[in-house]
């Protein structure tokens, strides 16, 4: 079991009874209990946990939350409880301070466990993170980057959460942006086969058009320019599509992103779903007509404004799509649906999430995961333009210069909401400034240890074999400590749809690892802690290891 939830639900068990106590001798008056919180205090000298419950309880107690707090550590047997210390801190939170007997578990658990060490209990919850989800016209660029990175370790950590997992990717093969690009290549496909045709202004210019334009004559030639525009454009974009797509797929693939459905948006139209939509949401009368188009009543649900579904030309907005695309994820059994939108969609969540609602579904059950504008940086400098195409850095090219661990560690470690600066410098340095090297080293020097051990001829027993009572260096107790949170960390990370938080976590691991090799040896004339340190350095590797795998980044044996 979890160490720190076994112990969580210990504390929580005592402060309910000390409650329950404090109530039947008249000493705190309240009908329920709160929801309080037992959590691990960021500083360690506040303790191993620290509860907000005395806050919580003042409203109904009609008294300071400090005196709350004395009641309340009054009722419990210290020495009963097996803890070693409580004290109350600020104006009302109780400090609980354990003695180190229920760290030295913690390496037979990781040991046994392995890979697995974080893994929790099934949660019996379906869940769709959808992430990406880029039009297929263009190259991928660096949102879609930030977002790859974040949806995919999100992913992984709801699937250490215990929650059954999918990953989707949503293709807009329809609507008003295809039409542009059909435009777009029948303007480049007629350039280049000789005919003198004005590029449409508001078209994809880029050079990846001119590449797939160019490959489309290189296997067809000349052949399309006697088809009507409507065919050719069909053609076109039939091709191209399926080059884009392939082209997204393969990139996200190098970039350790792998999906397990791809949705097509133009299966929406072809099946009526989107017209569907539409009627039953104006049978519960939702919609109204106004020049000629419907419109969706979203002020309803705290919008700014309605929102239209179809306008006067009778073609279905984007949004009536996606309100269809989200029925068709709800009538797929996910519980909880995610995804992961740049900040410019925030206007977005007020009429989705109405829509939903006004469909029938909890609101609630879908989240949108924001995130933040990523910037470029070469010594100093914002990097906008590719070198090789004179457009927009893509992300190919990024994974190319960087490599795809220093990219997705760098994208992830930030809170998504916070705007974000990327130095492909400092990514690509070889020491411990880049973050990503700082915790990868940590993983190659400990397995370094293990190889100077067997050149020793010093191997380490198994396990139950070695006694971790033998680590109370303040370095090593820090190591069990951050060890024996990783569970709760994937637990609130998946939670509060945090992956920063694992690199934060790991961040600080490398850290606690690196000040333990500083300090002391492990190889050693003292066999039993001699022992006991090999134990530590593994259960260190694979804590580390396992949070790398997590944010999709490799644990290297050597640097």
């Amino acid at each position: 079991m979890n160490p720190i939830q076994s112990l969580r639900d210990s504390l929580y068990n005592t402060i309910i009874a000390a409650l329950e106590k404090a109530k039947k001798d008249n000493l705190l008056e309240f009908s329920t209990v709160p929801d309080f919180v037992i959590e691990v205090p960021r500083e360690k000298e506040h303790g191993d946990f620290a509860t907000n419950v005395a806050m919580l309880l003042a409203r109904q107690a009609k008294m300071p939350p400090r005196k709350i707090a004395e009641i309340i550590v009054a009722q419990i047997p210290v020495n009963q409880s097996g803890f070693k210390q409580v004290d109350i801190a600020g104006a009302g939170f109780i400090n609980f301070y354990f003695d180190n007997s229920w760290l030295y578990g913690i390496p037979n658990l990781v040991q046994t466990m392995g890979n697995e060490y974080g893994l929790n209990q099934k949660q019996n919850k379906k869940v769709q993170v959808e992430f990406v989800s880029a039009n297929p016209t263009g190259n991928l660029h660096m949102g879609n980057a930030r977002g790859g990175a974040i949806g995919d370790s999100l992913a992984n950590i709801l699937h250490l959460a215990g929650y059954d997992v999918e990953r989707e990717f949503y293709i807009n093969d329809a609507g008003n942006q295809i039409e542009i690009f059909a435009e777009s290549l029948e303007a480049r496909y007629l350039q280049l086969t000789g005919h003198d045709v004005k590029f449409p202004e508001n078209g994809y210019a880029g050079q990846d058009v001119i590449d797939t334009v160019k490959g489309i004559i290189s296997r067809y030639g000349k052949d399309w320019v006697a088809l009507s525009s409507e065919e050719r454009r069909r053609c076109l974009v039939e091709e191209a599509l399926q080059e884009k797509v392939t082209y997204i797929a393969k990139t996200l693939q190098e970039f350790g992103i792998n999906y397990d459905v791809w949705f097509s948006e133009k299966t929406l139209h072809q099946a009526g779903k989107i017209d569907e939509v539409i009627a039953e949401l104006e049978r519960e009368d939702y919609v109204y007509e106004k020049d000629g188009a419907l419109w969706f009543k979203s002020t309803r649900f705290g919008d700014e404004k309605d929102e239209v579904l179809k306008r006067a030309n009778g073609l279905p907005t984007y949004f009536a799509a996606d309100i269809a695309y989200h029925k068709d994820k709800f009538e797929r059994g996910f519980d909880w649906v995610i995804n992961v939108w740049g900040a410019d969609h925030h206007g977005h969540i007020a009429r989705m999430k109405g829509a939903i609602q006004a469909l029938g579904y909890n609101p609630d059950q879908l989240d949108i995961l924001l995130m933040q504008l990523v910037r470029l940086l070469r010594s100093g400098n914002v990097v906008r333009m590719s070198k090789r195409t004179g457009t927009t850095v893509s992300l190919d090219e990024l994974i190319e210069e960087v490599g795809r661990d220093a990219a997705r560690f760098i994208f992830v470690m930030r809170n998504p909401d916070s705007h974000l600066d990327f130095d492909l410098e400092l990514a690509k340095q070889q020491n411990q400034d880049n973050p990503v090297y700082y915790v990868q080293y940590a993983h190659a020097r400990i397995c370094s240890i293990f190889r100077q051990a067997e050149a020793a001829g010093i191997s380490m027993p198994p396990v139950e074999q070695i006694n971790s009572a033998l680590l109370k260096e303040p370095e090593e107790l820090d190591l069990l400590r951050k060890i024996a949170d990783f569970p709760e960390e994937i637990n609130v990370a998946a939670r509060t749809m945090a992956p920063h938080r694992i690199a934060r976590y790991v961040m600080d691991l490398a850290g606690l690892f690196h000040s333990f090799y500083n300090h002391h040896r492990v190889i050693n004339d003292d066999q039993a802690l001699q022992e006991a340190r090999l134990l530590l350095m593994s259960v260190t590797r694979i804590t580390i290891k396992n949070a790398l795998c997590v944010l999709g980044v490799s644990a290297p044996e050597q640097m």
